[in-house]
């Protein structure tokens, strides 16, 4: 990986969210500084081939590794602030949810599939909400992908909305290469962070073997207090992982790649706060943990025929998690009440696909898709010792007053294509379609329940009632049918291309863990339903990509009109705020989203982004109010506009090191973090209903690349800037609030062997 950031590498940094990145010429051994030329043209992979991201008819944003080093992107949360209409709910690490052109009705998705699928080369990583979704290091990654929009077509069921892929570097046949990557850094006045990354690339033998192997570290002291354990700076997040790939390629036409990789993230406590206790300040009874290792392993092969490439990847994961969480706030902390969940989750996943060589009349790409995964989850409510016994609660063996252990199997298959006719040079016409079936059936395996919750909250004292849950199996779940996408492009110029695209997506049924199950504290308040089916989404969108001014100018714009219906979302029972999913109406997002970049002058980079987005329920049954908390005509939980604008700058300091000079203001609207009313309580205003801040964040770095040596100092949050950025929709969490990560100064050291 190159980390020198030379003028051509810190332009492609602040590029328009990628769309377009400077040219980059390599600097001869005398150490000359690269030069910028020109926005040159990005290939992307979204549509399973080699393809010029100005061709493919997507609202797409790319980012390379020389990107994402010189921003100081490891995870997903920078790559939220640079991409267009794209939200990051994130109130703590490791705890994930993207939300692409306001297809979100909170910034939580308890119960739910993402809206956003994720993957990890051909590795989906997205799961259901309630469940820690791991922030994965980006370092030495070939390229990551945001698609906007429907992907159903191509990658399937959780792509409602849109598709994060990261796509990690191939070993390297012919050339040794080595790099580190050192990060500090001061959060605030008091906290460190440290980052440290490594890459080696060995040629085992010339052309037809080679080896790849990545590692980092990373930690960053916390820098928010949680009065109730007495922890200052309790946040602190400690992360390490790395991954081995190996390259054979035993004939000109055949490659196998085999991948093994392993990270494990363990933040020490939630970030999220309660501001009316004062500035960062959060309270918990015990820290609350959100913390997951990953284990993944990955077999390619790939095969030349005459006209087409078949690819099949084999992909065998584990994701270990904690989900600890202090639920006390649902009582308004009168009574000790918490869970610790375990989750296992088992993946396989086989893709194969055959697709065309580019550039005939017809291209086309044809496969078929098998995912099977276990879910275990371990469901451990407590109270406390100390209230146990200031309470004279007895009866329990230890503080857990109910256990369940329950598993969901699941196993999805399809088969898909997508092929593109050119009617003529300047028109060709685009249709997909993919048709899969899901089930999924969830299983109880046993465990106990106890009569704490009531006795609590009445003051009763003495031995409680343990009740043994027996063993059972819940209805299954199925689903099968199609999703598709068709576009028309039309080119007017080489250097102009337009587009327009319906599209579908969708998400998988889910199946309610506690189907059946009556409220123990009140017995006439809602059963659980058995789960929720599968929402329906169409995507309508024109867009435009344009090369002006000899290539010193580019433009990418797009406009969307999107249709959801019977919109899964999460309920949550009022009296003891067990969780839940169902369906609901119909809501319409309607956007624009757009991405300039320019070159004015020698060595200078200027760009705007953004997205203007109207998303809102515009159908509703009193009944499906009722149970949701929804109203019609109220906002979804995206911001109205999004947008940033940015500068580089690159000079000569010496003949043998480049300088450069960039800054990055980027604007986030307000939005409401839930829907407006209890759930449970028509026209019941919820005490938890809340919006975001708008916030501006402002980053800035000055960088020196001589011919191997980077040293760049930067600063994040350049202004302090402490608004809410996020908002828990449920009661239960006593800290719901998550605000800006404080200022950060820090420098950034790369070496490139």
């Amino acid at each position: 990986m190159r980390v020198l950031l030379m003028a051509s590498a810190c332009a492609a940094t602040l590029a328009a969210g990628g769309t377009a990145e400077a040219q980059t010429v390599r600097p001869e051994t005398s150490g000359a500084p690269a030069r910028t030329t020109d926005v040159s043209e990005v290939i992307v992979t979204a549509t399973r081939r080699n393809e010029r991201l100005q061709d493919v008819p997507l609202s797409i944003t790319a980012y390379s590794q020389e990107t994402l080093t010189a921003k100081g992107i490891v995870g997903y949360e920078g790559l939220a602030q640079e991409t267009p209409g794209v939200v990051l709910n994130r109130p703590s690490a490791n705890f994930n949810n993207f939300t692409a052109r306001g297809i979100a009705t909170n910034g939580y998705g308890a119960n739910l599939q993402s809206t956003v699928a994720v993957y990890i080369d051909e590795l989906p990583i997205s799961t259901i909400g309630n469940t820690t979704v791991l922030d994965p290091n980006l370092y030495d990654v070939e390229r990551v992908e945001f698609l906007r929009g429907p992907q159903g077509t191509l990658f399937g069921s959780g792509s409602l909305s849109g598709a994060l892929r990261i796509l990690n570097k191939r070993p390297n046949l012919t050339e040794f290469d080595a790099s580190v990557l050192v990060d500090y850094a001061m959060t605030g006045s008091d906290s460190l962070r440290q980052r440290y990354n490594g890459m080696i690339n060995i040629p085992l033998v010339n052309d037809k073997l080679a080896l790849r192997a990545v590692g980092f570290v990373r930690d960053e002291e916390g820098y928010i207090d949680n009065i109730g354990t007495g922890k200052a700076n309790a946040n602190t997040l400690k992360a390490w992982g790395g991954r081995v790939s190996l390259l054979w390629t035993p004939t000109d036409r055949m490659s196998i790649k085999l991948l093994a990789s392993h990270e494990k993230s363990e933040p020490e406590d939630s970030s999220t706060v309660s501001p009316k206790l004062g500035r960062d300040i959060r309270v918990s009874d015990r820290p609350d943990l959100f913390q997951g290792k990953l284990t993944s392993f990955n077999a390619t092969v790939e095969y030349q025929f005459d006209g087409a490439q078949l690819t099949s990847s084999s992909t065998y994961s584990q994701f270990d998690q904690k989900f600890f969480v202090d639920l006390a706030g649902t009582f308004g902390g009168a009574i000790a009440f918490g869970l610790d969940a375990f989750g296992y989750m088992d993946t396989f996943v086989e893709e194969a696909r055959l697709a065309s060589d580019p550039g005939g009349k017809w291209d086309w790409v044809v496969g078929g898709f098998f995912l099977d995964r276990r879910l275990d989850v371990d469901y451990l409510y407590r109270s406390s010792p100390a209230f146990l016994t200031a309470r004279g609660l007895t009866g329990l063996t230890d503080e857990y007053y109910q256990r369940q252990f329950n598993h969901t199997n699941s196993q999805e298959l399809a088969g898909f294509g997508e092929v593109t006719y050119r009617l003529s040079d300047k028109l060709k016409v685009t249709g997909g379609l993919r048709y899969g079936g899901f089930e999924a059936q969830s299983h109880v395996e046993g465990g106990y329940n106890s009569n704490y919750l009531l006795a609590a909250l009445t003051g009763f004292r003495g031995p409680l009632t343990i009740t043994q849950i027996a063993p059972a199996t819940g209805v299954k779940a199925k689903e099968a049918g199609p999703s598709w996408k068709v576009s028309v492009s039309y080119k007017p110029s080489p250097a102009v291309s337009t587009y327009a695209t319906v599209s579908t997506g969708f998400r998988t049924p889910v199946v309610n863990a506690f189907a059946g199950r009556a409220s123990v504290v009140n017995p006439s308040d809602i059963i659980i339903p058995p789960g929720a089916d599968s929402d329906d989404l169409t995507n309508y969108e024109l867009g435009l990509k344009g090369r002006w001014l000899d290539g010193r100018l580019t433009t990418n714009l797009s406009a969307y009109w999107i249709d959801w219906k019977n919109i899964q979302v999460q309920a949550n029972r009022v009296s003891d705020s067990v969780q839940f999913a169902t369906n609901i109406g119909k809501a319409v997002s309607k956007g624009v989203e757009f991405e300039i970049v320019a070159l004015p002058a020698e060595g200078l980079t200027v760009g705007i982004n953004g997205s203007l987005i109207n998303a809102k329920v515009t159908e509703l049954s009193p009944t499906e109010a009722a149970i949701s908390g929804a109203v019609e005509g109220v906002r979804l939980a995206a911001p109205r506009f999004q947008g940033a604008a940015y500068f580089n700058y690159g000079f000569d300091l010496t003949p043998q090191a480049r300088a450069n000079l960039s800054g990055v203001v980027q604007r986030v609207g307000s939005f409401p973090g839930m829907f407006p009313n209890t759930p449970g309580r028509p026209g019941v205003v919820s005490p938890t209903y809340a919006f975001t801040e708008a916030y501006t964040n402002v980053n800035a770095t000055f960088a020196v690349a001589f011919e191997r040596l980077t040293v760049a100092a930067y600063v994040e949050n350049l202004f302090d800037s402490r608004k809410i950025n996020y908002v828990h929709p449920e009661a239960f969490i006593a800290s719901r609030f998550a605000v800006q990560r404080p200022r950060t100064i820090g420098v950034r050291l790369g070496y490139d062997f």
